[in-house]
């Protein structure tokens, strides 16, 4: 692919996307140099390398995992999949039996606990191991009815693959001492966890099967969110964004039965989510940029940095 064809595969994905026009000033400050970071990887391990994409919601993680992805097939014809934290949630039925074993705030979606890290896990080791014939189910999560696609609507991704791309919000959280769980972090923990047993079981998470997971990891890029209100602004603004998409998918015929259905959150329900992230939320803001191999700062406008590596001991 020519820098001419390399340029219209930006110019088309930054229109598809309803991006700015300067996000390719973006692409090639802050994802070009990711892109020949991830290949000298590659080339360095001589096999398949996983890259975990870090960043709170709303710092634009899906995005840059968009670019990765095409960017990284189609010019530098390594075959890349690339899945999120959020297709691995556990479905609505197996939160709902969480909740009632361990903590009624189980129900919602987010936190270290209800995800199948187990499932990425053996995604992941599929697509590193497969041959030419084969075909690898990609799991899908469906945010505006809150539970998991059916495996038969899950995406295909066919052969090996030899960049697999992770992208999460909590991708690489490290858990807290049992004396920071102590005292409740927000309103959402003093009313309806004053006893820390939600809290608590989040970290044990943290401890076991989710650094199982991250060690699946070769490298972490995080974008670093300027701070916690920002987090909440963004989040929201997604909420509008996909409430904006549902609607214009439904017609006026079924709009009415299909809107009792669907779980579009309020504003008030979005700073009541936003609490059931916040304690691992902070905790990554101050832990993960000393730690991440690739740190991109994204100011309050959503720019992103150039990105810092690293250096390797």
């Amino acid at each position: 692919m020519t820098d001419s064809e390399l340029k219209t595969t930006i110019d088309t994905l930054i229109e598809k996307e309803g991006l700015p026009q300067n996000y390719a000033t973006t692409v090639k400050q802050t994802i070009l140099p990711l892109i020949e970071q991830i290949v000298s990887l590659r080339n360095a391990k001589k096999r398949t390398v996983v890259v975990g994409i870090h960043g709170a919601q709303g710092t634009g993680k899906s995005t840059l995992a968009l670019f990765l992805n095409r960017l990284l097939c189609d010019h530098w014809q390594y075959p890349t999949a690339s899945f999120s934290l959020d297709d691995l949630y556990l479905t609505r039925a197996e939160r709902r039996a969480l909740a009632e074993q361990v903590h009624p705030l189980f129900m919602t979606r987010g936190v270290p606990g209800t995800h199948d890290v187990e499932l990425g896990e053996w995604v992941i080791d599929q697509l590193r191991t497969a041959g030419p014939g084969d075909h690898t189910r990609i799991p899908a999560f469906d945010k505006s009815h809150d539970d998991r696609v059916p495996s038969s609507g899950w995406p295909v991704f066919d052969g090996r693959a030899e960049v697999i791309l992770v992208e999460g919000w909590c991708l690489g959280a490290l858990p807290e001492e049992e004396n920071a769980l102590a005292d409740p972090l927000n309103a959402l923990e003093a009313e309806e966890d004053p006893s820390g047993t939600w809290r608590r079981y989040v970290n044990q998470c943290l401890k076991g099967k989710y650094q199982e997971f991250f060690s699946e990891l070769d490298s972490l890029i995080m974008l670093k969110a300027p701070s916690m209100s920002r987090v909440l602004e963004w989040r929201t603004l997604q909420e509008h964004k996909l409430a904006e998409k549902v609607s214009s998918a439904l017609n006026e015929r079924t709009s009415a039965n299909a809107a009792q259905d669907l779980r579009i959150m309020s504003d008030q329900e979005v700073i009541r989510f936003i609490m059931h992230y916040e304690r691992v939320t902070r905790s990554c803001l101050k832990q993960l940029p000393s730690r991440a191999d690739a740190l991109i700062e994204v100011s309050g406008d959503h720019a992103l940095s150039r990105p810092h590596f690293r250096t390797q001991s």
